[in-house]
Protein backbone atom coordinates (compact mmCIF):
# COMPACT_ATOMS: atom_id res chain seq x y z
CA UNK A 1 0.00 0.00 0.00
CA UNK A 2 1.49 3.82 -0.73
CA UNK A 3 2.67 5.77 2.03
CA UNK A 4 0.15 8.51 1.52
CA UNK A 5 -2.72 5.99 1.20
CA UNK A 6 -3.71 5.12 4.55
CA UNK A 7 -7.08 2.75 5.55
CA UNK A 8 -9.63 4.05 6.78
CA UNK A 9 -9.97 4.57 10.40
CA UNK A 10 -12.97 4.56 10.82
CA UNK A 11 -13.49 1.02 8.97
CA UNK A 12 -10.23 -1.01 9.98
CA UNK A 13 -11.05 -4.25 11.19
CA UNK A 14 -10.71 -4.32 15.29
CA UNK A 15 -8.36 -6.89 17.15
CA UNK A 16 -9.73 -9.82 17.91
CA UNK A 17 -10.35 -9.95 22.08
CA UNK A 18 -7.08 -11.96 23.93
CA UNK A 19 -7.91 -15.54 24.79
CA UNK A 20 -8.40 -16.30 27.74
CA UNK A 21 -6.14 -18.10 30.33
CA UNK A 22 -6.29 -21.01 32.53
CA UNK A 23 -6.35 -18.77 35.50
CA UNK A 24 -9.02 -16.23 34.41
CA UNK A 25 -11.35 -18.91 32.86
CA UNK A 26 -11.51 -20.79 36.71
CA UNK A 27 -12.07 -17.40 38.53
CA UNK A 28 -15.57 -17.39 38.98
CA UNK A 29 -17.19 -13.85 37.02
CA UNK A 30 -18.73 -11.40 39.21
CA UNK A 31 -19.92 -8.12 38.53
CA UNK A 32 -21.38 -7.11 41.85
CA UNK A 33 -18.78 -4.92 42.60
CA UNK A 34 -20.11 -2.61 39.92
CA UNK A 35 -24.06 -3.27 41.22
CA UNK A 36 -23.88 0.63 42.45
CA UNK A 37 -23.58 1.75 38.74
CA UNK A 38 -26.94 0.44 38.06
CA UNK A 39 -28.62 2.38 40.84
CA UNK A 40 -26.88 5.29 40.23
CA UNK A 41 -27.98 4.62 36.70
CA UNK A 42 -31.56 4.45 37.27
CA UNK A 43 -31.05 7.96 39.80
CA UNK A 44 -30.03 9.85 36.72
CA UNK A 45 -32.82 9.01 33.95
CA UNK A 46 -35.43 9.44 36.38
CA UNK A 47 -34.38 12.90 37.09
CA UNK A 48 -33.59 13.60 33.69
CA UNK A 49 -30.12 13.83 34.05
CA UNK A 50 -28.88 11.11 31.71
CA UNK A 51 -25.71 11.68 29.17
CA UNK A 52 -24.98 10.26 26.06
CA UNK A 53 -22.11 10.37 23.66
CA UNK A 54 -23.40 11.33 19.78
CA UNK A 55 -20.47 11.10 17.16
CA UNK A 56 -20.85 13.56 14.64
CA UNK A 57 -19.87 12.78 11.02
CA UNK A 58 -17.30 14.74 9.10
CA UNK A 59 -19.39 16.84 7.09
CA UNK A 60 -22.25 17.32 9.46
CA UNK A 61 -25.69 18.79 7.61
CA UNK A 62 -26.59 20.31 11.38
CA UNK A 63 -26.49 24.44 11.75
CA UNK A 64 -24.01 24.54 14.74
CA UNK A 65 -24.79 27.03 17.57
CA UNK A 66 -23.11 24.03 20.11
CA UNK A 67 -20.17 24.27 19.51
CA UNK A 68 -17.23 26.87 21.19
CA UNK A 69 -15.94 27.30 17.57
CA UNK A 70 -16.63 31.62 18.03
CA UNK A 71 -14.77 32.52 15.45
CA UNK A 72 -15.65 29.65 12.90
CA UNK A 73 -11.41 28.82 12.54
CA UNK A 74 -11.90 24.82 13.07
CA UNK A 75 -12.64 24.08 9.58
CA UNK A 76 -10.99 27.42 7.90
CA UNK A 77 -8.66 26.39 5.17
CA UNK A 78 -5.76 28.28 6.65
CA UNK A 79 -5.76 26.93 9.97
CA UNK A 80 -6.22 22.91 9.03
CA UNK A 81 -3.32 23.41 6.62
CA UNK A 82 -1.35 24.67 9.22
CA UNK A 83 -2.24 21.82 11.38
CA UNK A 84 -1.33 19.51 8.75
CA UNK A 85 1.62 21.09 7.88
CA UNK A 86 2.60 20.91 11.74
CA UNK A 87 1.93 17.45 11.43
CA UNK A 88 4.31 16.62 8.90
CA UNK A 89 7.09 18.43 9.75
CA UNK A 90 6.94 17.64 13.70
CA UNK A 91 4.77 14.46 13.88
CA UNK A 92 1.76 13.09 15.28
CA UNK A 93 2.76 13.52 18.41
CA UNK A 94 4.57 15.41 21.29
CA UNK A 95 6.62 11.99 21.93
CA UNK A 96 7.36 13.19 25.70
CA UNK A 97 6.61 15.23 28.57
CA UNK A 98 7.64 19.31 27.52
CA UNK A 99 10.25 18.96 29.89
CA UNK A 100 11.78 15.90 27.93
CA UNK A 101 11.05 15.88 24.59
CA UNK A 102 7.46 17.42 24.25
CA UNK A 103 9.11 21.24 23.76
CA UNK A 104 9.25 22.00 20.26
CA UNK A 105 10.37 25.21 18.55
CA UNK A 106 6.57 25.59 17.05
CA UNK A 107 5.52 25.26 20.89
CA UNK A 108 7.66 27.97 22.00
CA UNK A 109 6.51 30.09 18.67
CA UNK A 110 2.94 29.95 19.61
CA UNK A 111 4.01 30.77 23.19
CA UNK A 112 5.85 33.94 22.23
CA UNK A 113 3.41 34.83 19.84
CA UNK A 114 0.16 34.30 22.18
CA UNK A 115 2.05 36.29 25.13
CA UNK A 116 2.60 39.41 22.63
CA UNK A 117 -0.89 39.35 21.23
CA UNK A 118 -2.55 39.25 24.72
CA UNK A 119 -0.43 41.65 26.72
CA UNK A 120 1.78 39.44 28.96
CA UNK A 121 5.21 38.69 29.22
CA UNK A 122 5.03 35.17 29.25
CA UNK A 123 2.89 31.95 28.20
CA UNK A 124 3.18 28.29 28.59
CA UNK A 125 1.14 25.77 26.52
CA UNK A 126 -0.57 23.01 27.85
CA UNK A 127 -2.22 20.24 26.75
CA UNK A 128 -5.87 21.57 27.59
CA UNK A 129 -7.39 24.40 29.46
CA UNK A 130 -8.30 22.02 31.95
CA UNK A 131 -4.83 21.31 32.65
CA UNK A 132 -3.69 24.79 32.63
CA UNK A 133 -6.34 26.09 35.23
CA UNK A 134 -5.14 23.33 36.89
CA UNK A 135 -1.96 24.11 36.58
CA UNK A 136 -1.96 27.83 37.23
CA UNK A 137 -4.40 27.04 40.85
CA UNK A 138 -2.13 24.25 42.26
CA UNK A 139 1.23 25.79 41.95
CA UNK A 140 0.34 29.62 42.65
CA UNK A 141 -1.40 28.19 46.34
CA UNK A 142 -0.27 25.65 48.65
CA UNK A 143 -1.40 24.53 51.67
CA UNK A 144 -2.20 27.23 54.01
CA UNK A 145 -3.00 29.80 51.44
CA UNK A 146 -6.26 31.11 50.95
CA UNK A 147 -8.07 30.93 47.65
CA UNK A 148 -11.44 33.22 47.04
CA UNK A 149 -13.31 31.29 43.98
CA UNK A 150 -16.53 32.77 42.58
CA UNK A 151 -19.57 30.76 43.04
CA UNK A 152 -20.06 30.30 39.44
CA UNK A 153 -17.10 29.26 37.98
CA UNK A 154 -15.97 26.53 35.64
CA UNK A 155 -15.03 22.94 37.02
CA UNK A 156 -11.49 22.85 36.06
CA UNK A 157 -11.23 26.19 38.53
CA UNK A 158 -12.95 24.12 41.30
CA UNK A 159 -11.04 21.12 40.52
CA UNK A 160 -7.74 22.93 40.57
CA UNK A 161 -8.77 24.14 44.50
CA UNK A 162 -9.35 20.79 45.81
CA UNK A 163 -6.22 19.72 44.48
CA UNK A 164 -4.45 23.22 45.74
CA UNK A 165 -5.46 21.78 49.49
CA UNK A 166 -5.29 25.58 50.07
CA UNK A 167 -8.50 27.00 52.34
CA UNK A 168 -11.30 28.02 49.78
CA UNK A 169 -13.42 30.19 50.38
CA UNK A 170 -16.88 30.58 47.44
CA UNK A 171 -17.45 34.11 47.06
CA UNK A 172 -20.91 35.50 46.24
CA UNK A 173 -21.35 34.98 42.17
CA UNK A 174 -19.31 38.03 40.61
CA UNK A 175 -19.25 40.30 43.72
CA UNK A 176 -15.98 41.84 44.70
CA UNK A 177 -16.89 42.83 48.16
CA UNK A 178 -17.96 39.27 48.91
CA UNK A 179 -14.53 38.71 47.26
CA UNK A 180 -12.69 41.78 49.72
CA UNK A 181 -14.41 40.57 53.11
CA UNK A 182 -13.08 37.30 52.16
CA UNK A 183 -9.81 38.19 51.63
CA UNK A 184 -9.97 40.44 54.49
CA UNK A 185 -7.89 39.53 57.68
CA UNK A 186 -5.87 36.76 56.13
CA UNK A 187 -2.12 36.89 56.75
CA UNK A 188 0.06 35.19 54.42
CA UNK A 189 -0.74 33.66 50.62
CA UNK A 190 -3.40 34.37 48.79
CA UNK A 191 -5.51 34.20 45.39
CA UNK A 192 -8.35 35.14 43.94
CA UNK A 193 -9.61 32.90 41.05
CA UNK A 194 -12.79 33.62 38.26
CA UNK A 195 -13.55 33.13 34.98
CA UNK A 196 -13.86 36.55 33.34
CA UNK A 197 -16.67 35.10 30.81
CA UNK A 198 -19.03 32.52 32.36
CA UNK A 199 -19.41 29.54 30.36
CA UNK A 200 -23.34 28.88 31.61
CA UNK A 201 -25.24 32.46 31.37
CA UNK A 202 -22.28 34.10 29.44
CA UNK A 203 -22.07 37.39 31.50
CA UNK A 204 -18.87 38.75 32.59
CA UNK A 205 -16.79 38.80 35.63
CA UNK A 206 -16.42 42.68 36.84
CA UNK A 207 -12.28 42.30 36.71
CA UNK A 208 -11.16 45.82 37.41
CA UNK A 209 -12.92 45.74 41.00
CA UNK A 210 -11.59 42.36 41.38
CA UNK A 211 -8.22 43.01 41.17
CA UNK A 212 -8.71 46.77 43.32
CA UNK A 213 -10.15 44.26 45.82
CA UNK A 214 -7.24 42.43 45.50
CA UNK A 215 -4.21 44.24 45.67
CA UNK A 216 -5.60 46.05 48.55
CA UNK A 217 -5.46 42.45 50.43
CA UNK A 218 -2.03 41.67 48.36
CA UNK A 219 -3.20 38.72 46.98
CA UNK A 220 -3.10 37.73 43.33
CA UNK A 221 -5.64 37.56 40.97
CA UNK A 222 -6.23 34.35 38.37
CA UNK A 223 -8.81 34.85 35.45
CA UNK A 224 -9.39 32.23 33.15
CA UNK A 225 -10.16 33.68 30.17
CA UNK A 226 -11.36 30.55 27.89
CA UNK A 227 -14.27 32.55 26.72
CA UNK A 228 -13.33 35.66 26.11
CA UNK A 229 -9.77 35.48 23.99
CA UNK A 230 -10.91 36.18 20.55
CA UNK A 231 -14.15 38.05 21.65
CA UNK A 232 -13.21 40.59 24.01
CA UNK A 233 -10.39 43.17 23.93
CA UNK A 234 -8.70 44.98 20.94
CA UNK A 235 -8.98 42.56 18.26
CA UNK A 236 -9.82 39.67 20.34
CA UNK A 237 -7.13 40.20 22.97
CA UNK A 238 -9.15 39.04 25.69
CA UNK A 239 -11.03 40.57 28.70
CA UNK A 240 -7.95 41.08 30.60
CA UNK A 241 -6.59 43.59 27.96
CA UNK A 242 -10.18 44.57 27.58
CA UNK A 243 -9.79 45.62 31.89
CA UNK A 244 -6.49 47.39 31.31
CA UNK A 245 -5.29 44.45 33.32
CA UNK A 246 -3.39 42.67 30.56
CA UNK A 247 0.76 42.41 31.80
CA UNK A 248 0.29 43.52 35.24
CA UNK A 249 2.26 41.73 37.73
CA UNK A 250 -0.26 40.84 39.94
CA UNK A 251 -2.70 39.08 37.41
CA UNK A 252 -2.51 35.41 35.51
CA UNK A 253 -4.49 34.59 33.54
CA UNK A 254 -5.42 30.71 31.56
CA UNK A 255 -6.60 30.31 27.99
CA UNK A 256 -7.94 27.80 25.87
CA UNK A 257 -6.87 27.16 22.33
CA UNK A 258 -10.02 24.87 21.49
CA UNK A 259 -12.59 28.10 21.31
CA UNK A 260 -12.05 31.21 19.48
CA UNK A 261 -8.55 29.53 17.73
CA UNK A 262 -10.69 26.52 16.60
CA UNK A 263 -8.05 24.02 17.45
CA UNK A 264 -6.75 22.25 21.23
CA UNK A 265 -4.93 22.97 24.25
CA UNK A 266 -4.72 25.53 26.66
CA UNK A 267 -2.14 28.25 28.08
CA UNK A 268 -0.83 30.03 31.33
CA UNK A 269 -0.26 33.44 30.81
CA UNK A 270 1.64 35.90 33.21
CA UNK A 271 4.97 37.02 34.13
CA UNK A 272 7.82 35.97 33.34
CA UNK A 273 8.82 34.23 37.12
CA UNK A 274 5.21 32.82 37.61
CA UNK A 275 5.75 30.88 34.29
CA UNK A 276 9.16 29.58 35.24
CA UNK A 277 7.87 28.30 38.62
CA UNK A 278 4.79 26.47 36.37
CA UNK A 279 7.53 24.82 34.48
CA UNK A 280 9.34 23.73 38.04
CA UNK A 281 6.21 23.17 39.98
CA UNK A 282 2.81 22.57 37.66
CA UNK A 283 2.65 18.85 38.16
CA UNK A 284 -0.20 18.95 35.45
CA UNK A 285 2.57 20.43 33.29
CA UNK A 286 5.62 18.32 34.24
CA UNK A 287 3.70 14.86 34.24
CA UNK A 288 1.54 15.24 30.98
CA UNK A 289 3.05 14.45 27.20
CA UNK A 290 3.13 18.32 25.34
CA UNK A 291 0.75 19.38 23.47
CA UNK A 292 0.39 17.42 19.50
CA UNK A 293 2.54 19.67 17.00
CA UNK A 294 -1.08 19.61 14.76
CA UNK A 295 -2.85 21.22 17.58
CA UNK A 296 -0.13 23.83 17.92
CA UNK A 297 0.21 24.64 14.39
CA UNK A 298 -3.45 24.88 14.17
CA UNK A 299 -3.56 27.04 16.71
CA UNK A 300 -0.85 29.30 15.28
CA UNK A 301 -2.11 29.73 12.20
CA UNK A 302 -5.49 30.83 13.96
CA UNK A 303 -3.53 33.19 16.16
CA UNK A 304 -2.00 35.04 12.97
CA UNK A 305 -5.35 34.62 11.13
CA UNK A 306 -7.17 36.65 14.15
CA UNK A 307 -4.32 39.34 14.32
CA UNK A 308 -4.77 39.72 10.48
CA UNK A 309 -9.03 40.38 10.58
CA UNK A 310 -9.84 41.49 13.87
CA UNK A 311 -12.97 42.23 12.98
CA UNK A 312 -14.36 38.55 13.17
CA UNK A 313 -13.92 39.34 17.13
CA UNK A 314 -16.87 41.89 16.54
CA UNK A 315 -18.61 39.89 14.57
CA UNK A 316 -18.87 37.48 17.09
CA UNK A 317 -20.39 40.10 19.68
CA UNK A 318 -22.65 41.15 16.92
CA UNK A 319 -24.45 38.11 16.80
CA UNK A 320 -24.31 37.03 20.45
CA UNK A 321 -26.50 40.38 20.56
CA UNK A 322 -28.83 39.96 17.74
CA UNK A 323 -29.38 36.23 18.82
CA UNK A 324 -30.47 37.94 22.60
CA UNK A 325 -32.42 40.55 20.79
CA UNK A 326 -34.58 38.34 18.94
CA UNK A 327 -35.29 35.35 20.93
CA UNK A 328 -35.99 38.08 24.08
CA UNK A 329 -38.80 39.61 21.89
CA UNK A 330 -40.02 36.54 21.21
CA UNK A 331 -40.93 36.33 24.89
CA UNK A 332 -37.81 33.53 25.46
CA UNK A 333 -35.80 34.23 28.52
CA UNK A 334 -32.17 34.73 27.17
CA UNK A 335 -29.55 36.29 29.41
CA UNK A 336 -27.76 39.16 27.97
CA UNK A 337 -24.28 38.15 26.70
CA UNK A 338 -21.11 40.34 27.28
CA UNK A 339 -19.25 37.96 24.82
CA UNK A 340 -20.03 35.11 22.72
CA UNK A 341 -22.20 33.48 24.84
CA UNK A 342 -25.98 33.27 25.35
CA UNK A 343 -28.31 31.51 27.72
CA UNK A 344 -31.80 30.75 26.65
CA UNK A 345 -33.73 29.74 29.86
CA UNK A 346 -36.23 26.21 29.98
CA UNK A 347 -38.62 25.05 32.44
CA UNK A 348 -37.00 21.50 33.47
CA UNK A 349 -33.99 19.33 32.59
CA UNK A 350 -36.74 16.96 30.82
CA UNK A 351 -38.10 20.05 28.97
CA UNK A 352 -34.30 21.12 28.21
CA UNK A 353 -33.68 18.00 26.84
CA UNK A 354 -36.28 17.84 24.49
CA UNK A 355 -36.33 21.40 23.27
CA UNK A 356 -32.44 20.57 22.42
CA UNK A 357 -33.81 17.36 20.55
CA UNK A 358 -36.45 19.22 18.67
CA UNK A 359 -33.67 21.80 17.73
CA UNK A 360 -31.47 19.13 16.23
CA UNK A 361 -34.56 17.46 14.18
CA UNK A 362 -35.08 20.57 12.65
CA UNK A 363 -31.33 21.27 11.54
CA UNK A 364 -29.89 22.95 14.09
CA UNK A 365 -27.37 22.15 16.69
CA UNK A 366 -27.37 23.86 20.31
CA UNK A 367 -25.92 22.99 23.92
CA UNK A 368 -28.07 22.01 26.60
CA UNK A 369 -26.96 22.78 29.96
CA UNK A 370 -28.45 20.65 32.98
CA UNK A 371 -27.29 20.08 36.31
CA UNK A 372 -24.82 19.05 37.69
CA UNK A 373 -22.90 20.94 34.96
CA UNK A 374 -25.22 24.58 35.96
CA UNK A 375 -24.41 26.02 39.72
CA UNK A 376 -28.07 27.90 40.14
CA UNK A 377 -29.53 24.01 38.68
CA UNK A 378 -31.64 25.96 36.10
CA UNK A 379 -31.62 24.02 33.41
CA UNK A 380 -31.11 25.88 29.30
CA UNK A 381 -29.73 25.98 26.40
CA UNK A 382 -25.98 27.66 25.50
CA UNK A 383 -25.90 29.09 22.12
CA UNK A 384 -22.91 30.26 20.66
CA UNK A 385 -22.41 32.94 18.82
CA UNK A 386 -20.61 32.30 15.83
CA UNK A 387 -18.30 35.05 13.58
CA UNK A 388 -19.11 33.42 10.39
CA UNK A 389 -22.91 32.70 10.69
CA UNK A 390 -24.57 34.18 7.73
CA UNK A 391 -27.76 36.84 8.28
CA UNK A 392 -29.74 33.85 6.58
CA UNK A 393 -28.28 31.34 9.14
CA UNK A 394 -28.92 33.98 11.85
CA UNK A 395 -32.75 33.64 10.69
CA UNK A 396 -33.26 29.76 10.40
CA UNK A 397 -31.86 29.56 14.28
CA UNK A 398 -33.73 32.31 15.61
CA UNK A 399 -37.08 30.68 14.07
CA UNK A 400 -35.71 26.84 14.85
CA UNK A 401 -35.29 27.77 18.50
CA UNK A 402 -38.59 30.35 18.75
CA UNK A 403 -40.72 27.31 16.88
CA UNK A 404 -39.68 24.70 19.29
CA UNK A 405 -39.69 26.52 22.14
CA UNK A 406 -41.46 24.61 25.13
CA UNK A 407 -44.27 25.58 27.26
CA UNK A 408 -43.49 27.63 30.15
Amino acid sequence: MPQDSAPSLLHDTPPAPPAETAATASRPASGAAFDWIDTARAARHRAGLARTLRPRPADSPLLDLASNDYLGLARHPEVTRGAAAAAHRWGAGATGSRLVTGSTELHARLEEELAAFCGFEAALVLSSGYAANLAAVTALTAPGALIVSDAGNHASLIDGCRLSRARTEVARHADPEAVRAALTGHDGRALAVTDSVFSVDGDAAPLPALAAACRAAGAGLLVDDAHGLGVLGDGGRGALWAAGLAGDGDVVTTVTLSKSLGSQGGAVLGPARVIEHLVNTARSFIFDTGLAPAAVGGALTALRLLRREPQRAARAGQVARELHDRLTAAGLAAVRPDAAVVSVRAPSPESAVRWAADCRAAGLAVGCFRPPSVPDGISRLRLTARADLTDAQLDTAVGTIVATAPAT
